[in-house]
């Protein structure tokens, strides 16, 4: 099942890798069908298990004017690559900030362009407008564009997953056990206790760069990449994730 959905992810990623860029994800199950049958599909990728000690850190909902940056330095410093979940709105406010995370080797995803919540009801013409409206912002920022998405909270369904695969998106999720609740701003200690209690080769850790009140996520972040890196870690994107060894 790995080796299958590791060739659909790099077949997704094919044309994103020649220019430099990334795109979609996806979480907790609130679709027709669960993780089991979309995964074994390719349809949906949560993590990729192999040998090689490399993780995928990913933050949603930016960018934002303050924390991405911090951000954005913090991985610099130790020589980490992740993938940002953008969503088209913050894009469209702040395109400098993305400029930035492609210009220092970063790959973007697809957020939605409102933060969007896709329910079973949700029709293919709203899904696939969320989606165009956010490419094109993105596409306007960097003169790139993105083939990964993530819908935001997980929400996921038949028909977003359909519609997704025809334009061109693979849904990207997260490992279960690598939801920080960053968002929820539950303290510096519970999101580094979280990543690093239970860092696992192929993880994609899922964090968020715009969160509503301080955020707690730089604070972990100091705590967190240093100690993965003392460990052995290399910090990659998603797509780069799927490039090594197989189990």
């Amino acid at each position: 099942m790995q080796i299958y959905m590791r060739r659909m992810l790099l077949t997704a990623c094919a044309a994103v890798l020649a220019t430099g860029i990334l795109a979609p994800a996806a979480a907790a199950p609130s679709g027709n069908k669960g993780r089991e049958y979309y995964e074994q599909r390719g349809d949906v990728v949560w993590e990729i298990p192999n040998r090689e000690k490399v993780i995928a850190f990913t933050f949603d909902d930016g960018p934002d004017p303050e924390e991405t940056g911090q951000i954005l330095d913090l991985l610099k410093q130790y020589d980490a690559k992740a993938t940002f979940f953008v969503v088209g709105k913050q894009v469209e406010k702040h395109p400098e900030l993305v400029r930035r995370e492609v210009a220092e080797g970063h790959e973007l995803g697809n957020h939605t362009y409102d933060h969007a919540y896709f329910n079973r009801g949700s029709s293919a013409e709203t899904i696939a407008s969320q989606l165009l409206r956010t490419q094109e912002a993105i596409f306007k920022a960097t003169g790139k564009k993105s083939y990964l998405f993530r819908p935001p909270g997980g929400y996921y369904s038949d028909r977003m997953i359909e519609t997704c695969k025809k334009n061109g998106y693979l849904v990207v999720m997260w490992s279960w056990h690598q939801d920080t609740w960053d968002w929820n701003r539950p303290g510096v200690k519970k999101i580094v206790n979280k990543v690093l209690g239970n860092a696992r080769n192929g993880d994609i850790v899922l964090m968020h760069d715009h969160v509503e009140g301080r955020s707690q996520t730089v604070d972990a972040l100091k705590e967190i990449l240093p100690e993965l890196k003392k460990r052995g870690y290399r910090f990659v994107t998603v797509s780069e994730l799927a490039q090594y060894n197989i189990p």
